[in-house]
């Protein structure tokens, strides 16, 4: 006799790090599914000794690459290259990934598909073979950008999929409204998902400023997105030069030999890098205050996470920061451009002796607006919709 307690979940995820922030959610919540879940993983290339991936292997989560031989270089290309050419079921042949994905699915039946995107359609010519099989399945955007639209001629096989979800989730409702814009239609199947955050939700002491004040800035070293180099030209200026103040970049990727490249060319002596760090509370107690200048966001974890430590934030006006911020109460906002970022930064600066006091608006507001624990929220629907 068939168990109908069981449930089979395929997730397939589009981030091309070994792993990150934007895993966190369907990860965490793998615990709280139904009794009797099975979960199968999907992706690119999946390196097996990552301590994450070590913990889903211990879970039992059966690991799939989609693309194992295929370089980092080439992913990425290969990426691109889907997002500015239609794929439908009859197109797909000539990408290995999308075929083998179709190919998988179609044979397993999964009762549910989870397409983990970085960006709102990344993901859509996955969740589209999930359509075309009539297998239900949800999408998960972590970000959308203002200045990155889906190409013509995919528009119209995105539109369908993103209707015909059972679920579509956004981390912020800038990204819900945002994709309904780009795609010029109303979501109702949508819904505003919060990631985890590592840290307890307590305030930290201030560190003492008699050596001056410490900044980080906490984010993938990704120039495009994070923005430092708006940063670093405003750290170039005269008076903030003058100003006893030093930051840390904090975190790794690509364009880290870039944005050194230019810290020295500028010869900013008040500039580190510190390399990526986990351990959350033990970094805040070093740092003043979290800068971060980015051009697109989702809803940065390092924010919330600095605000739920008691640290004010200065931080740009992308993705759904200024769903959080309240200007000059409980953080900073400004513009991703040199002008407005840097007057986000002098109005800080000019009220430096009150950080301790915004840091603790920051904390109440996080322990007060944001759920305690997203992940099982996020686990409660996916075991709605398996059940439904």
């Amino acid at each position: 006799m068939k168990n109908t307690d069981h449930k089979k979940i395929a997730l397939v995820t589009f981030c091309i790090d070994d792993w990150g922030g934007s895993e966190e959610l369907w990860a965490l919540a793998i615990p709280f599914l139904k009794n009797g879940t099975s979960l199968t993983l999907y992706k690119a290339r999946i390196n097996r000794s990552h301590p994450e991936i070590i913990k889903l292997i211990n879970q039992n989560i059966e690991l799939i690459e989609l693309d194992p031989q295929l370089s980092l270089k080439k992913r990425v290309m290969r990426k691109v290259s889907r997002l500015i050419q239609k794929i439908g079921l009859e197109e797909y042949r000539d990408n290995h990934s999308l075929y083998k994905f179709h190919h998988e699915i179609k044979n397993s039946i999964p009762e549910l598909v989870i397409i983990a995107q970085g960006i709102n359609f990344d993901g859509l010519s996955y969740a589209y073979q999930c359509y075309l099989l009539k297998i239900p399945y949800v999408i998960i955007a972590q970000k959308a950008v203002d200045f990155y639209w889906p190409y013509p001629t995919d528009r119209d096989y995105m539109r369908k999929t993103l209707v015909n979800a059972n679920k579509c989730y956004f981390v912020s409702h800038h990204n819900k409204r945002l994709t309904e814009e780009q795609f010029g239609i109303r979501l109702e199947n949508s819904e505003v998902v919060f990631n985890p955050i590592k840290t307890k939700r307590q305030i930290i002491p201030f560190p003492p400023i008699d050596t001056g004040y410490r900044l980080a800035c906490v984010a993938r070293l990704f120039i495009i997105d994070k923005g430092q180099d708006i940063l670093l030209r405003i750290l170039n200026t005269e008076k903030w030069r003058q100003r006893p103040i030093t930051v840390s970049f904090i975190g790794s990727g690509h364009d880290e030999q870039a944005i050194r490249d230019l810290a020295n060319l500028l010869d900013l002596q008040k500039v580190e890098f510190v390399g990526f760090s986990d351990n959350i509370e033990d970094l805040w107690k070093n740092y003043h205050a979290l800068i971060l200048p980015s051009r697109s966001e989702g809803l940065p974890l390092s924010m919330i996470e600095a605000m739920s430590l008691g640290r004010t934030v200065i931080v740009s006006n992308a993705g759904g920061n200024a769903e959080i911020i309240d200007n000059g109460i409980n953080g900073f906002i400004g513009d991703a451009t040199e002008k407005d970022f840097e007057s986000a930064m002098d109005k800080a600066w000019e009220m430096r002796e009150e950080w301790p006091e915004i840091g603790k608006k920051a904390y109440l507001h996080i322990k007060n607006h944001l759920p305690a624990s997203p992940e099982t929220e996020f686990a409660t629907s996916i075991n709605n919709l398996l059940d439904g």
